[in-house]
């Protein structure tokens, strides 16, 4: 199946120059949606792996899927404020500021194996700050998997010593 087509895109969203990688048309299609979770899930399926961390949103709907097919617990991990219990939080860049996220300091015990999951990586500065939670918990990321990736923006460079694996790759935008 050729996922690529199942993605809309969106010129100039969210501002000029810029395609956005709509993947509601991806969910809404049932078979590409299973077919699209089995490809993520089963290069992980014969790895250690004790918990799935998303963020939200999108990240939300692939984790906590891939959690339930490995067998195991989801990390949600949110921005500022919507966790009800204690949190630990890491900033990062934008383009244009800083951004924060947060997780439950609990999520995660020393020693953890953690997989991250997200709909897409584009320059793969969000990712490397979900790494520093897990590790600053003193967790073990297993991996990064993301849907979608935009090998244009170098993701992996960010990312380098980890394992990244995703299944729609975009090399121009």
């Amino acid at each position: 199946m050729d996922l690529k087509q199942k993605i809309r895109n969106i010129p100039d969203f969210p501002k000029k120059g810029v395609v956005f990688r709509d993947i509601t048309t991806l969910l809404s299609d049932g078979n590409a949606f299973r077919y699209a979770v089995d490809r993520m899930t089963g290069h992980y399926e014969n790895r250690k792996i004790d918990l799935v961390l998303g963020a939200e949103a999108r990240g939300f709907i692939f984790g906590a899927v891939i959690a339930y097919k490995l067998g195991v617990g989801f990390i949600p991990v949110r921005k500022p404020g919507k966790l009800p219990f204690k949190t630990c939080q890491t900033s990062y860049d934008l383009e244009y500021g800083q951004n924060v996220l947060q997780m439950h300091i609990d999520a995660v015990k020393k020693g953890d194996s953690i997989l991250i999951v997200d709909d897409l990586v584009a320059t793969g500065g969000t990712a490397r700050a979900k790494a520093e939670l897990v590790e600053k918990m003193g967790g073990i990321v297993e991996g990064f998997c993301f849907l979608i990736e935009l090998e244009f923006l170098n993701p992996r460079k960010a990312l380098e010593g980890y394992d990244v694996f995703s299944i729609i790759k975009y090399e121009s935008e």
